[in-house]
């Protein structure tokens, strides 16, 4: 049983199989997945997936290119929206300083006001750095993120970002780049991050795993991930031992049942 704990259901490139896509993920051994909210509007779609599926659930907040949109009642609107029970995180928020949708200011002031929101509902977060490992760390001290832990999601930094991430408390995802012919680096690091760290995503549908790269990512293929960190872990840990875990490590993040 598996735990795919970054999904975007509510993409567009889904319409079309939606439902379909989401029994196949199911059907596949995936136990749980989480969509998750990028804004407003992305935010409430995934409550009303969650909502449809019993093994569902959804992150509301608003994504660092994104934060430049944020209206007036848009932190009542979360507020409202985490009541759901379907509501498990806060995210994904963070920094990126690569394409700098929003001026990096702003996204440094919605940052920690969204950490400071996500501390005031008792939600973890779901973290997003590019380019912006110094900053993004300093804010998550200084907003005392640790009180409610989270996941660096996607994670494709360096050790130094490992260990300081580790340092918080928090988990590190791994996604379809760790089955990458060129993310030697990558694999190297997810060999040191201790196994009650770990957690699996697709990130879907972008960062399709081999062997499908090329085509749209879904939530069953998350069991390809499992699959290379098993393999990058040799015979220390079996991919049972690898499914096991991270899938409870996701239940004790996330307070799934």
């Amino acid at each position: 049983m598996l735990i795919d704990t970054h999904t975007h259901l509510d993409d567009a490139r889904y319409n079309d199989d939606r439902e379909a896509m989401i029994a196949r993920a199911h059907d596949a051994g995936v136990d749980a997945f989480i969509t998750i909210g990028c804004d407003l509007s992305t935010s409430q779609a995934a409550v009303a997936l969650a909502d449809r599926h019993p093994f569902v659930y959804a992150s509301i907040g608003v994504h660092p290119h994104e934060v430049k949109h944020i209206g007036d009642g848009w932190y009542g609107e979360f507020r409202h929206l985490a009541k759901n029970k379907k509501v498990v995180a806060y995210g994904e928020i963070g920094l990126d300083y690569h394409y700098n949708h929003s001026s990096p200011q702003e996204q440094r002031e919605r940052f920690r006001e969204q950490i400071q929101l996500a501390r005031e509902l008792r939600l973890p977060v779901i973290i997003h750095t590019r380019e912006a490992q110094e900053d993004t760390v300093t804010i998550l001290r200084e907003e005392g993120a640790s009180e409610i832990g989270g996941v660096f999601h996607c994670f494709s930094g360096d050790a130094w970002l490992a260990k300081d991430a580790l340092e918080l408390g928090f988990y590190l995802s791994f996604s379809g780049i760790l089955t990458f012919q060129n993310a030697t680096m990558l694999r190297e690091i997810a060999k040191t991050v201790p196994l009650d760290r770990l957690l699996i995503e697709t990130d879907c549908p972008y960062l399709t795993p081999m062997p499908h790269r090329g085509k749209r990512n879904e939530p069953a293929f998350v069991a390809f991930v499992a699959k290379q960190l098993a393999a990058i872990h040799g015979p220390e840990f079996s991919l049972q031992q690898i499914e096991r875990a991270t899938t409870e490590n996701a239940k004790r993040l996330f307070k799934i049942a």
